[in-house]
């Protein structure tokens, strides 16, 4: 593998930043900026998300996180609310961390090596290179999903991925080909990106305008698409939950899950493990028979989850401020009344905000 990198260098690295200085992506808010905060926000956002989605959230979330210290000082909930939507809500938490570290421990200002940036709650290794290549000119190789089909493929390198000395070599290999200077790296990794993202994309690449298109082992076997390999699949498991759906006087009962798990910190209706516990806590409360609602097929990177909504609407019984503490299977979840008009102001996953809004 070694040896196939160091044939490819330095032309790999000059032909790439040439290719992404012409022909690259330059439309994207967070290119072409040299702060850490606004590489590193977009960063986390970027991890396993579209970049349509998150242009969506991200010129939001700096209007109310303008700079490190705000979304240090901001409350978890506040962070929380802006992220919903996105999914993968441990990003949020270790965002949040991260911005609180960085005030605590590095004086507001983000360390300025990808080794100190990777002490930071939430940074890999990957992401700590790309803010440090973007921000600092330092030559360190990212190497997320795109950037090692790319390298794959131009290397033809087909060991498995899912043995981890297999994926060590991958990352000497990719140091082997940085540019020699470090003026280059904001282009080259740029450039990483962009080629997986719009040329080298994992169905049919567009392999005739590839900047590497001469270079290419995977195009001389004829078989890029084969690269690369990586033989173990993720388990995934499937879940059944069901919810209590409880309007009164325009609000609705919303509880917040616990600290740890799938939605931490976030807010949903009261969940519970079968039909019957539900009916019988509902009963219990002195509430009408809830009635069934179509049900909701939520699908997590590895889980599939069947959420059944049963609601209850106008119940004159209630008081105005809470439901009994039974309402929820755990006991350490607390709830409160929320508003309909008043939704978006809340972190609600994307699951239940659509359901509540009737999107």
């Amino acid at each position: 593998m070694q040896q196939r990198a160091s044939s490819l260098n330095p032309d790999l690295a000059d032909r790439l930043v040439a290719w992404q200085r012409q022909d690259g992506r330059h439309h994207l808010p967070w290119q072409g900026v040299r702060d850490p905060y606004r590489v590193w926000l977009s960063e986390i956002m970027l991890q396993q998300t579209q970049v349509s989605t998150v242009l969506v959230y991200f010129d939001r979330f700096l209007a109310r996180f303008p700079d490190v210290a705000a979304l240090a000082a901001a409350p978890l909930d506040d962070v929380l609310t802006l992220w919903a939507g996105l999914g993968y809500y441990t990003r949020a938490r270790n965002l949040h961390k991260c911005a609180q570290t960085v005030m605590s421990e590095h004086g507001g200002q983000f360390p300025a090596t990808a080794e100190l940036l990777e002490t930071l709650p939430g940074i890999g290794r990957s992401t700590a290179a790309a803010i440090a290549s973007f921000c600092f000119d330092e030559r360190a190789t990212i190497l997320d999903g795109n950037v090692k089909r790319v390298l794959t493929r131009v290397m033809a390198w087909g060991q498995d991925l899912a043995v981890s000395s297999n994926e060590k070599a991958l990352w000497q290999a990719a140091a082997v080909v940085l540019p020699r200077h470090g003026v280059d790296m904001p282009s080259y990794t740029q450039g990483l990106m962009d080629l997986g993202a719009t040329v080298c994309t994992q169905r049919k690449p567009s392999c005739l305008v590839c900047p590497w298109v001469d270079l290419c082992q995977a195009r001389v076997l004829g078989q890029p698409e084969t690269y690369p390999i990586k033989t173990r699949k993720l388990k995934r498991s499937k879940r059944e939950s069901w919810c209590l759906w409880v309007e009164h006087r325009g609000a609705v009962w919303l509880v917040q899950r616990p600290g740890k798990g799938v939605w931490a910190s976030l807010w949903t209706l009261p969940l519970y493990d079968s039909e019957a516990e539900l009916r019988s806590a509902a009963q219990a409360l002195g509430l009408p028979e809830p009635e069934a609602q179509p049900v909701v097929n939520h699908v997590l990177t590895h889980l599939d989850w069947r959420l059944h909504p049963l609601r209850s609407v106008s119940l004159q019984s209630l008081k105005d401020t809470a439901l009994p503490h039974g309402i929820g299977a755990d006991a350490e979840i607390t709830g409160r009344w929320v508003p309909l008009d008043e939704l978006a102001s809340i972190g609600l996953p994307a699951p239940f905000r659509k359901l509540l809004e009737g999107q």
